[in-house]
């Protein structure tokens, strides 16, 4: 029974995730293509959460009728892509945090930096980052899985390499990053806070601010909810099945990443040409 109600959340999230992420990517390659470093980000971060909805699938099916048909290799493909979800989209909304920190805070000093040069830079050392990362678990997580029979193998799949005693150096150092990367966003909410308390103060100004700190705000939830609980959860929990809770609210993220594309691009629903238009001179506000 327990299975089929993780089937069900996991369709739910692959319903949603999918639905939101591939409007969410329509319209910023359509209408806002890749103008800013900023769209180059977000775009990169839709593709990561499209990446792991890709795996939901398999892991409805794997749940609903406990049998896992592809073969280890596969099993070890789609388990690597599903968790690489959250280390890119950890790693893409800190860029998206500095990003808008650099632009509320140093607008003009920082535009040798937010360029689309940089922004492309960025986000292929992330996915080179995240590709050499994903050798040394692949190859752990596949020998743990040739050590198993066929029916192991249908309640191993998918489930994290948890086990008691000593750690392998990389959980720490994923989970140290995650750390790392929940303070870069803390400090860019700080100081942007800070800096539009002594701005942005008329109410014609009003709902800009309001949808610069909601970016901030929703980069903390996805951090403290979503990201860092399974990050410390793969540390302290001792049975991979006690992951599973942890699990199912680190995916979340892949139906709320869509919010921050809302908020964080100027009319998000207009073309690129109609919001340059309709801008009014650049000030500081503007390069919000």
């Amino acid at each position: 029974m327990t299975e089929l109600v993780y089937a069900g959340y996991f369709g739910c999230i692959l319903v949603l995730g999918l639905s939101l992420n591939v409007v969410s990517l329509w319209i910023l390659l359509r209408r806002h293509s890749l103008r800013s470093s900023n769209a180059v980000f977000m775009v990169n971060l839709a593709i990561s959460d499209l990446l792991l909805v890709i795996t939901l699938p398999f892991r409805v099916y794997l749940y609903a009728t406990n049998r896992w048909p592809l073969g280890k290799n596969v099993c070890v493909f789609f388990t690597i892509l599903f968790r690489n979800n959250f280390r890119s989209s950890s790693i893409f909304i800190t860029f998206i945090s500095v990003d808008r920190l650099l632009a509320v805070v140093y607008p003009l000093r920082s535009r040798h930096l937010r360029t689309i040069s940089n922004a492309w830079k960025g986000v292929v050392f992330t996915w080179l980052f995240l590709v050499v990362l994903s050798i040394q678990e692949s190859l752990e997580f596949h020998k743990k899985l040739q050590n198993t029979n066929q029916t192991d193998t249908n309640n191993t799949c998918f489930e994290s390499a948890v086990k008691a005693g000593p750690k392998h150096p990389l959980v720490y150092f994923r989970a140290v990053l995650e750390l790392v990367m929940l303070a870069v966003n803390i400090v860019c909410t700080v100081l942007v806070s800070w800096t539009l308390r002594g701005h942005l103060s008329d109410s014609a100004r009003i709902n800009n601010r309001m949808n610069v700190m909601v970016i901030f705000v929703l980069n903390l939830v996805m951090f403290i909810v979503c990201f860092l609980p399974l990050s410390l959860g793969v540390i302290i929990v001792k049975n991979s099945s006690d992951l599973r809770p942890l699990i199912c609210i680190a995916c979340v993220n892949c139906c709320l990443d869509p919010l921050l594309y809302y908020f964080s691009l100027d009319a998000f629903w207009k073309k690129k040409e109609e919001v340059d238009v309709s801008r009014e001179p650049r000030t500081r506000e503007t390069h919000l």
